[in-house]
């Protein structure tokens, strides 16, 4: 196909996608969660629980996808990006040109001369995937990435073109920087670009200062109720997740372990979704300046009590200590801590450094305010069964059940039947695996990825995403772990070992069903244990 043509083929496609996305992010169909166009297709992502059946649901798709492709398209917006090329803002410039065989002045001109299109926003908050790049300046990624990329970096990546938003690690070819903010989470829309938009860079000898980032203000309501005396491991504000910024590059974040985060709120009369305290293997210490009541749950810990509610009296301190099983514990405190919310939420998402307590991990000296309880407890002499918070088995493998992307069981044999094993490389964003799978082709093209989605790299060991994964992906996919074993996975702690399971959408969205019931259940029984709270008289 000529390059011309491959060129209007491309643009018509993210048109389609653009419009596609566009039509059912306003129609927002019941159980419809958030929306993420990417290079040639559309991901919708839906909450089963809000849904009759997923056949009305996609019928209702059907419908908006072919109103969309019969609109008008949308005109594009154009953005011009200027550059300053080269030097300490371009530390591979030099070797791009020696790459390719050209000067400094002829890459600039190449890099310059073509309207770029905005094919996908992910990898991180905002960041845009350009294409259009001439074929001349097509230059392979680092060897080794870099662990740290100044904001504003504009790199060259295969036959991509982008703009670190934020500084990030990042294996892309660096040949300028620009001051042009491309995210800021208290705009709306977040990201300054979106998918089918237009780019021009103009090169500007004027080297940049960094891309303005400016956190919201951290103004609390109420006295500090909890200090941080130690911060423990990876100490953060988590809620359950932000909804609906997916195609600004936003993942949802929120609690690894969603179900253990509910649990305890409920223990201690909070909204299930009310800001908490998430820490990973060693909890903190926390002096607490005025009465509360506090409840722990998630990974079993050597020291305190789980899943019942505790009081704490003002110059008391509370030191949580290791984990014995389990990764992850979950400290709730009664009011919820007070913060203000970034794009919904109270999630810390740390790669952007936004939510929480200015997007970083708690440290010793924090200081926290908690709001007012919605409810008074009657009686503190009581706990929930540990049974309800899966945890992994100390001496066996975790089973997971995933919905695979092929019926194919001669290639889901090789994921189905060997045990794979935790390392220590993972995180919040990702479980890295250890155990080498027979390699499966990707098609080179970046799409959405979600929270339990299992992805393979070239090295052949099975990554499977967590709460803060990257929002689209290059990997080839291999399936989905089911939202009801997310909190298992969330778990998961180096050394573990992991089978995974195959099973049905059907089954899923059964086995979720099972899930909320009990939780049902449970916020039943725990509220005849309070009373509500009465509002003082002004």
């Amino acid at each position: 196909v000529p390059p011309d043509a491959t060129d209007f083929r491309e643009k018509a496609v993210i048109a389609d996608t653009r419009a596609i996305a566009d039509t059912v992010r306003r129609a927002c169909p019941n159980g419809v969660i958030d929306v993420v166009p990417s290079p040639n297709r559309v991901t919708v992502v839906y909450d089963p629980l809000l849904i009759d059946g997923l056949d009305d649901l996609l019928k209702a798709l059907h419908a908006l996808v072919a109103a969309a492709t019969k609109a008008q398209p949308q005109a594009p917006t154009c953005h011009e990006v200027p550059v300053c090329y080269g030097g300490d803002d371009g530390p591979d410039f030099a070797a791009v040109c020696q790459h390719h065989g050209i000067g400094t002045a002829r890459l600039i001109q190449l890099h310059t001369e073509p309207d770029y299109l905005v094919t996908a926003i992910g990898f991180v908050p905002g960041f845009p995937y350009l294409a259009g790049l001439p074929p001349a300046l097509a230059t392979p990624r680092l060897a080794s990435p870099r662990t740290h990329i100044p904001a504003g970096s504009v790199g060259i990546g295969g036959s991509q073109t982008g703009v670190y938003p934020f500084a990030t690690p990042g294996g892309w070819q660096l040949i300028g920087r620009t001051s042009v903010p491309l995210f800021d989470p208290t705009a709306s829309p977040p990201a300054a670009l979106a998918v089918g938009d237009r780019v021009r860079f103009r090169a500007t000898a004027e080297s940049p200062a960094a891309p303005p980032f400016i956190p919201p203000p951290l103004h609390a309501l109420h006295a500090p109720t909890v200090t941080v005396l130690e911060p423990g491991l990876m100490t953060t504000v988590q809620d359950l997740g932000r909804s609906g910024q997916r195609a600004a590059g936003v993942p949802s974040g929120g609690a690894a372990d969603p179900l253990s985060a509910r649990l305890a709120n409920l223990i201690v009369g909070n909204p299930e979704s009310a800001a908490l305290i998430e820490f990973t293997l060693l909890g903190p210490s926390l002096r607490f300046e005025t009465d509360t009541i506090v409840a722990l749950a998630g990974a079993t810990i050597a020291s305190q009590p789980t899943l019942r509610p505790l009081q704490m009296r003002a110059g008391e301190t509370l030191v949580i200590g290791h984990v014995t099983a389990g990764c992850r514990g979950y400290l709730a405190i009664a009011g919820s801590i007070d913060l203000p919310p970034v794009l919904g939420s109270w999630a810390t998402y740390l790669p952007a450094g936004f939510g929480g307590l200015a997007g970083r991990p708690l440290v010793a000296g924090d200081q926290l305010a908690v709001g007012p309880p919605s409810a008074i407890p009657t009686s503190l002499n009581w706990s929930l069964d540990p049974s309800l918070v899966p945890l992994p088995p100390r001496a066996a493998s975790c089973q997971l059940r995933f919905i695979p992307v092929t019926a194919d069981t001669t290639r889901l044999r090789p994921l189905t039947t060997a045990p794979f094993s935790v390392t220590a490389s993972s995180d919040r964003m990702g479980l890295r695996l250890r155990g080498r799978l027979p390699k499966t082709a990707a098609d080179g093209v970046s799409r959405a990825v979600l929270p339990g989605t299992i992805q393979l790299p070239p090295d052949g060991n099975p990554i499977l995403l967590l709460a803060d994964a990257q929002t689209i992906g290059g990997y080839a996919i291999l399936g989905q772990v089911i939202a009801a074993d997310l909190p298992l996975a969330g778990q998961l702690r180096p050394g573990d070992s992991v089978q995974f399971e195959p099973t049905t959408i059907a089954a899923a969205h059964q086995m979720l069903r099972q899930q909320h019931e009990m939780l049902a259940t449970v916020r039943s029984g725990i509220h005849s244990h309070f009373q509500p709270q009465r509002k003082s008289r002004p």
